[in-house]
This record gives C-alpha cells, structure tokens and sequence, in this order.
C-alpha cells in the first residue's frame, strides 16, 4: 500500500465533516432566523412604544423581512392591525403628580386640545368638577353663584383647568370643541355629583354635560370596596386610594373670581378632577398592576358595559354614609333646610333628594312619544312633489277620496285637485325628508320640539310669515333643549335692553297687586272672623277703612252683607300700561317694515347656530329661509298688522 492512502482517507473525512458542519449550521441558522422575525412582528406588546403610538409605530416599523414567505407576512400584519396592545396606566402616584394646565381663552384651548383629544381616543373618560364662590360653605344670598372652574382630567393625569368667567355674558364664545367633548355621548365624565355639577353649567352658560358616571354608584355596586368614612370624595380618595385631600375651609370657600389663582387654589382644584379618574380606574380594577393578558378597557363599549344603569343617573338615597351612626343606625336629621353639605363632601352642595322635589334643569321636559317626522310625500295631480307631511295628514286626503295612493313605502298620495300653491323649485326645504334625531348631539331615542324663534314673539307675527312655519321648528333631546334655553334667556336680555321691553317689571305684568283693596279686604276679613275680640278703637278703626273705600257716610250702618263684600274684594287690577316684551320686540322691529322682522327672525336662527352650534341640521335649513320668497310675493311695502 502506498504511503498517501492514511492520508489521502483523513483528509477526505475531516473535509466531509467540516462540509457537513457547515450545511447543518446553515439550515439551523435558516431556521433560527426565521422565528425571530415572525416573533418581533406579532408581539409588539412588549416594544416600549409611548401610548397611543403603539399601534401607529407597530404598522410602520415592521415590513415584510426578506426571507418570510408573502403568506406568513399578511398573516402576522393582519393579526398585529387586530390586536392593539393594552393601555399603558400610569400608577395614582404618577397621576395625581402631574401639573394642571390653566385655560383662559378659547387660543388656549385650541393649543390644548389636540393632546386631550388624542388621550380621550384612547381612554374615553374624563374626571370632572367644578368651583364656584362660597361663603363658608354657603351659597351666597341663598343660591348658588354661577360656576367659576371646570376642572377636566384625563387617565393620564392630565388636568385642563377652564376659568368660565370668560366666556360669561358671550364676552367670548366657548371653543366649539369643548362644547362637544362635554356632550359627547362617548366620553364619559365620572366624579362625586358630575350630574349635579352638568345642570348647574347647563343653568348658567348653555353647556349641555351628558353621559355622566356618579363614583358614589360604582362603590356601593362594587361590594369589596371597603368603605368605611362615608361615599365623598374625600372619604372614598382614603379609603380607596390612601390619598388625602385637603378640604379646609380657607380652600373651598377661597375667591375662585379671582384675576389670579394661586398655586394651591389651582392644586386643590385640579387634585379633585384627578382624584376622580383614579377612584374610577380604581374601582373597575384599570390600573397599572394588572396583567398584561388582560382587556384594556380602552373601548367606550366595554367601559359603558361596566357601567350600565349608572349612565346619567343623578345619586339617590343612601346619603354620603355620613349619616349613619357607627352600628348602622339612621341618625335623625335635626335641619330642616333643603339643602345640605357634609363638612367632608368634597365641595359636593347639593340639594338633598330626600326633602327637595324640584326637578333638575332639563329632567322636566317631556320628551315625544312618537316620531315627529313620518316623510309622508303629497303630489300634485301631475305628478310634482308638493311637500313632506305625517301619515295621519296623509291618509285624511285617502279617507276624504280626494287623493290616491302612489306608494306605500315612501308612502306618497297623489292629490285629485289643484293644490293653491306649488315650490318654487324641487330645491325646496318642505321637498326633503327628515330624520328624526337631536339637531345638536344627534340623540334619537328621546327628543322633544324646539321653537327656533320663540313662540312670544312668533305669535305677534303677521300672518304672511306664521303660515307653514314648520322650518323653525327642530328637534332636540331634552338637555340640549335645556341649555338652548338658557342661551334664549342671554338673547331675550339683549333684545329687552335693546328695544326697551323690560321682562318681570311693571311694565312687563298684566295684572298688579292693589294694595288699598288689600287693606280693605284685610280689614273686612278681621271683623268677620273675630270681631268680638277686637278692641273697641281698633274695630272702629276697620270699619272706617271699609266706609271710606266704599264712599260710605260714618252714619250709615256697616252691614254684614256689606262687610263679606268686601273681604271677597279682587285685588288684583289689570295693568292699563302692560305690553308684552315679545309684542313691544316685534312692533319695534316692525316699525322697518318686512325687512325688519325678517332680521328679527334671522337674528334667532343665527343666535341658535351660533350657541348650539348644531351637527344634523336637516338639509336645505337656512337662516335666510323663506325671505327672498316674501319679498318677491309682498314687496318690502307691505302694510303690517301684528297679532
């Protein structure tokens, strides 16, 4: 054997294991490759990405890798656009941490919004309440002053401080924004009295304040919550969160009015807003320690699930626990005053529902039983669209036989006579078909009329422009009716001091009290009921009043026939100076003629777009409505005679 063969076999056999390696490292790094990258794709969870930018940065960042397979990429891509990671919660130490943000003007607010925005996307909820000036925890001359501070937080901390002493009066109008996200039926507003504290911006700035979650609800319903000082917010922040708050005196009834609040008026505050969202992460177990296997809770379905049956609930019953003894017996109420505030209720001055039987602002609106608009459509003998009406209008000219049925759905009836007038043009407001919804908010399961032009001063109008003047009438659910009203009330004002027609005054009152009759009557009523034990001076006294009234001589005997004449004396007079402020409002602006009250009645329906700033508008509504039509039928020469 030669020599080269040993070596000729080693050298074969170590280049056969070194190929061999090499192709077994290969296909396992191949392998080893491939799982990675399929497993950085579908679990973006645990990339620190901030919040709200998870998912954004998740669908940019990873593209398809060289070596997956197209099938493998869109599976992994459609599971990652499914699945947005939880929402990162900060801890309640890092929450109630956070600096508040003063607003002033609407500019401020602009600057603001879009971060708030971008936090309520991902958490709708808001933390919400309000400061107005107390004296001692009084309401000043007996009620309540007009609300000074909202307080909005959102999950992260986040605390908007709005100082409405701006916008009061309309010395500037309230960003169209802020209207929204207030009555936004999405977000949810939670804190201790949210619902008192919406009727109370509702009473003294329009504000409509609408899906609010009272905490005091979700305690008693959440049974493990160990709550042992009372359902305040005080009480529920210790006992709850191990949080303190500071409800001193000086705090609570300082000058929220002020030009400048200082740093702890502005903590105080901005404290009980967050105090608030925390209690409510707290209280539906959305907190910071929890798994990351569990739901995020972020989706306002899931959070309004949770709620349910707390949704715009005002607090019932039960008190704030503070009126309990120790062994859970009622203790016995010795003030007789309607309302009350516990020296711990976290600034929460409410009527106490047990003894008040008013009504909250908005609550006492009875909303529809039945659609307004059934979209009926009438034609003309030709064919030609004539107007929109209800069925049972409809179904009159079928009983009546002077109409035919067209269609059932839409249901149309064609009349068999010549209508009196005819639209203009197809383009016509009557001509459309309306849905039957909230103009402002879009609410459509409880709504109720609302006149455009209010009816004091519609009344007095010439018959020309009372005639089909369905187009000022729409439709609003009760809260926003509410806070148009009170908006009306701001424009019935201007219009008072404008055209000298005061409201609640002298002038202003049909009927006026007489107080000469109410002396007599007065008198007349004593000596019927105990003229026996009338001293002699003071029954003479009496019976000179009544003769005297009655230009009765003092020989001529007071009988008891006269007598009970005169204790059933009228004594209420008419007012010969009386002018109704609607009727003085439209012969003022009647005194220009068509075109004067037509600026009255565009002045109304600008006055509601302007506060209401409303989304559904039925299509073709105008403030200009009808009036090129008026002058072009009457002429701006057209004699006007008021009703």
């Amino acid at each position: 054997m030669s020599h080269r063969g040993p070596l000729t076999a080693v050298i074969t056999t170590v280049l056969g294991a070194t190929l061999g390696g090499l192709l077994i490292w290969r296909v396992y790094r191949t392998k080893r490759k491939r799982l990675p990258s399929v497993q950085k794709v579908a679990d973006p969870v645990k990339a620190p990405c901030p919040v709200n930018k998870d998912f954004t940065a998740v669908e940019c960042q990873y593209t398809k890798p060289p070596n997956v397979q197209e099938k493998e990429f869109k599976a992994v891509e459609c599971q990652t656009t499914q699945q947005p990671p939880p929402v990162q919660i900060p801890s309640y130490e890092q929450l109630l941490g956070v600096k508040p943000v003063m607003v002033s003007s609407e500019e401020e607010w602009q600057q603001l919004w879009p971060l708030m925005e971008k936090e309520l996307s991902v958490f709708p909820v808001l933390g919400l309440d309000c400061e107005w000036v107390k004296i001692k925890g009084v309401s000043v001359k007996g009620r309540t002053s007009a609300v000074s501070l909202l307080q909005m937080a959102t999950y992260s901390g986040l605390c908007v401080l709005v100082r409405l002493l701006a916008f009061r009066s309309g010395q500037q109008p309230f960003p169209l924004s802020l209207m929204e996200v207030l009555r936004d039926p999405h977000v949810l507003k939670v804190g201790v009295g949210c619902y008192e504290d919406g009727k109370r911006l509702t009473r003294d700035y329009g504000l409509s304040l609408t899906c609010t979650v009272d905490l005091r609800y979700l305690a008693l319903r959440q049974r493990q919550a160990t709550v042992n000082n009372g359902l305040s917010l005080k009480s529920l922040a210790e006992d709850l969160l191990n949080v303190s708050l500071d409800k001193s005196l000086e705090l609570r009834c300082s000058d929220w009015e002020a030009d400048q609040l200082t740093l702890q008026q502005m903590t105080y505050a901005a404290r009980d807003a967050q105090v608030s969202i925390a209690l409510f992460l707290h209280l539906l177990g959305l907190h910071s320690e929890a798994s990351p296997e569990s739901p995020s809770g972020s989706s306002y379905s899931e959070l309004a699930s949770r709620c349910q049956g707390l949704v715009d609930v005002p607090f019932r019953g039960r008190g704030d626990g503070e009126d309990r003894t120790p062994d859970g017996e009622r203790r016995r109420r010795t003030r007789k005053t309607p309302t009350y505030e516990s020296p711990e209720s976290g600034d929460q001055q409410v009527p106490d529902p047990r003894k008040n039987k008013r009504k909250p602002l908005g609550v006492g609106y009875s909303a529809r039983k039945s659609p307004l608009y059934d979209n009926c459509f009438l034609h003309a003998p030709d064919g030609q669209p004539l107007c929109t009406c209800d069925k049972k209008k409809a179904k009159w000219y079928l009983d009546k036989g002077i109409g035919v049925l067209q269609s059932e759905e839409p249901f149309v009836v064609r009349l068999l006579f010549e209508p009196s007038g005819r639209p203009d043009s197809q383009q016509d407001y009557y001509l459309t078909a309306k849905e039957n919804l909230c103009v402002v908010c879009g609410k459509a399961d409880s709504y109720i009329r609302k006149n455009i032009v209010p009816h004091e001063y519609r009344r007095h109008f010439p018959t020309e422009m009372k005639d089909h003047n369905s187009h000022d009438i729409l439709l609003l659910c009760t809260s926003c009716h509410a806070a148009s009203n009170v908006h009306d009330s701001f424009l019935k004002q201007h219009l008072a001091e404008e055209f000298s027609a005061p409201q609640g005054c002298e002038e202003g009152v049909r009927l006026l009290e007489d107080s000469d009759r109410r002396r007599v009557r007065s008198a007349a009523r004593a000596l019927l009921t105990a003229r026996e034990e009338l001293p002699e001076q003071r029954r003479e006294e009496l019976q000179a009043l009544i003769k005297s009234f009655l230009d009765m001589n003092e020989e001529q005997e007071l009988t008891e026939e006269v007598v009970q004449q005169a204790g059933s004396l009228e004594t209420r007079i008419f007012n010969e100076a009386y002018v109704p402020h609607g009727l003085k409002v439209v012969r003022a602006s009647a005194e220009q003629g068509l075109r004067g009250l037509m600026d009255l009645e565009r002045r109304w329906r600008q006055h509601f777009l302007t506060t209401m700033q409303p989304r559904h508008l039925p299509p073709l509504w105008s403030v200009d409505h009808n009036h090129s039509k008026f002058l072009r039928k009457y002429g701006e020469d057209l004699p006007i005679k008021l009703n």
